[in-house]
């Protein structure tokens, strides 16, 4: 597992402003009147001293941080105050490696600062500090002030207070209320050292030493132990972050399921990347919950089956191509057609001019022979070099795989990178002007972002319209912890614009013939109640399949202790009034630490 000296980590708490290293002095005790580590947070999430001096702030060191970019400590008040909205503990921005040890009893003299993880413009809330410290060691080895307890019990129904109009939606300025809201809760306890018991992992270790845990086991359950992310206004509460202040290489290598069991116990933090986190002096062990990866049923001979999969960046350089292989043979079942996302150039990510992919996609098909899969055919059409998004020079695109000796692929000249596909009526029934094709590729919904692939497809004497999509990523949106209530979702204004293109064009094949049948499906990136989805749907033509599962099975994707939905396979009217359709949401990645992907494949069967 990598160092904690990573990129990643090294941006997760960078002081706001530069800090001297701190001096440690022996002197007497502080002045009756010094001021509090409460007097610092007050009763709102940004200080009432923040930019001032103080001196002698006395407190006991809870916790050290010596890696990353975020060096220091936590010290807490031993004599609170009466107010639960303020906290008692604080963090200490030394910027090196600091030498106050746990247990030390110190007064520390600096500048209070408001410090916001990830920049201003990240929406996210402030983590008040002391910067430019000169620290005093009173005395050491001293009991540590008693973790207050976070669990199901004292974590409230209600996510976040609605936001100030007055200040653009802006929590800050608002008075803690601990008792009915989460986000005000943990506000209230920043800094200071909180313990949970035995916990629920619901999001698995990652590459940065980190899982998610759910302090409230029956908030949400998925049926493989996830936490469900059903709706905007049903924020999952229970959802807390854990790091370690240990080694990376003793950190769990957790699945979701999983318990993290016993006492879990330091400082909560504040970062960019999920907000309120408690980060463990002292770390739980962990109990394996016995996760496996899901197998699908093979698909019978009268039905046409068809997928979607994120391979994540695939390019001929990774070692995944075996891995991926497995998955479509023996967990996917070998589907008739595979909608294959995030398949890179032939050099990947080196930006040199190649747009070509076919040894990409080739060494996938040979891994899948090698599997025991058949050889599939493919179909795919080479983006204008860096034009579509992704990582610089990668040329991320969708393919299609598709079985020959099941399915065949109607192949119609003319289409390429910039000429969008049309729709015709010939006999009565819709066909496309080029198969492949890309829908409206100048349209500025695309722009940076990857272009629809639209082809045509027969089984058993029917033509099945397939369009495989990667709407653009969610990026740039506010976190769910974000200062701004409800958090602004910048992104999905492109999204929506997408929506609208993918449907305008799948209406075009239904008016040529009402009975079409149009599978459209891909990395949406959004949620099957969103507004990306409800465009994609609009007036009939399209419904988001995995809608029939119950809600305790729909998700693609873990992110932040959230299991949701991000891939989609939605179906034409012709599909789902036969009633005669299987979907399935094959659970081979998001759930698990040694993923190969971030995303769980799907999988739709129909008789068209």
């Amino acid at each position: 597992m990598p160092s904690k000296n990573t990129s990643r980590l090294a941006a997760l708490t960078v002081a706001a402003v530069c800090s001297t290293v701190s001096a440690i002095v022996l002197t007497s005790p502080a002045h009756a009147d010094a001021i509090r580590i409460h007097d610092i947070q007050g009763t709102t999430r940004t200080s009432p001293l923040a930019g001032q001096p103080v001196t002698d702030v006395a407190g006991v060191v809870t916790g050290v941080r010596t890696y990353g970019s975020s060096k220091g400590f936590w010290i807490q008040d031993t004599a609170p105050d009466d107010d639960p909205a303020t906290s008692e503990g604080v963090f200490v921005f030394t910027g090196s490696a600091p030498k106050a040890a746990v247990g030390d009893a110190v007064r520390v003299s600096g500048t209070v600062s408001e410090y916001v993880p990830g920049g201003t413009s990240s929406g996210n809330q402030s983590l008040t500090e002391i910067t430019k410290p000169a620290v005093t060691v009173v005395s050491s080895g001293n009991a540590l002030p008693a973790a207050t307890v976070i669990d199901a019990k004292s974590v409230p129904a209600a996510y976040a207070p609605p936001g100030d109009p007055a200040a653009n939606g802006s929590v800050n300025a608002l008075p803690l209320r601990p008792s009915q809201y989460a986000l005000d809760l943990y506000e209230s306890l920043e800094g200071m050292n909180v313990q949970i018991g035995s916990s629920r992992v619901v999001t698995a270790s990652d590459a940065y030493a980190e899982l998610w845990v759910t302090v409230k086991p029956h908030e949400h359950p998925t049926r493989r132990g996830g936490t469900v992310y059903g709706s905007y206004d049903s924020q999952n509460t229970g959802r807390l972050q854990v790091q370690s202040l240990g080694t990376a290489a003793g950190f769990p290598k957790a699945n979701v399921g999983d318990t993290l069991a016993g006492t879990t116990e330091g400082p909560l933090d504040y970062n960019q990347f999920g907000g309120y986190t408690l980060v463990a002096r002292e770390l739980g062990t962990l109990d394996k919950g016995g996760l496996e990866r899901e197998t699908t049923r093979k698909q019978k001979s009268g039905e046409l089956a068809v997928a979607t999969y994120n391979v994540e960046n695939l390019d001929p350089g990774d070692a995944t191509f075996d891995a991926h292989a497995a998955a479509i043979v023996n967990h996917l079942q070998s589907p008739d057609i595979v909608s294959l996302e995030e398949i890179q150039d032939n050099n990947g990510a080196k930006d040199d001019g190649t747009v070509a992919a076919d040894v990409t996609v080739n060494k996938l098909i040979d891994a899948i022979v090698a599997a025991g899969g058949p050889r599939y055919d493919w179909r795919s059409i080479d983006p204008v070099n860096d034009k579509d998004g992704g990582e610089p020079g990668g040329n991320i695109r969708q393919v299609f795989l598709y079985n020959p000796e099941r399915v065949s692929f109607t192949d119609r000249a003319g289409g390429d990178a910039t000429t969008p596909v049309g729709v015709t009526r010939t006999d009565g029934r819709a066909a496309l002007t080029a198969s492949p094709g890309r829908i409206d590729p100048a349209d500025t919904a695309w722009k940076s972002s990857r272009k629809p692939l639209a082809g045509e497809f027969v089984f058993h004497g029917r033509t099945v319209f397939v369009i495989a999509n990667h709407f653009a990523s969610k990026g740039g949106d506010q976190g769910l912890t974000a200062q701004y209530q409800p958090p602004a979702r910048n992104s999905e204004t492109q999204r929506h614009a997408q929506a609208d293109a993918v449907n305008g064009f799948v209406k075009d094949i239904l008016a040529a013939q009402s009975d079409a049948d149009v599978v459209t499906l891909g990395d949406i990136n959004d949620f099957e109640f969103s507004g990306t989805a409800q465009r994609l749907e609009d007036g009939g033509v399209l419904w988001s399949a995995i809608k029939s599962l119950p809600k305790s099975e729909r998700y693609t994707y873990d992110y932040q202790g959230n299991s949701q939905v991000l891939d989609q396979i939605l179906i034409s009217p012709s599909i789902r009034e036969d009633d005669d359709f299987a979907y399935d949401s094959v659970h081979v990645n998001s759930e698990f630490n040694d993923q190969i992907s971030d995303h769980d494949p799907q999988v739709l069967r129909f008789r068209p």
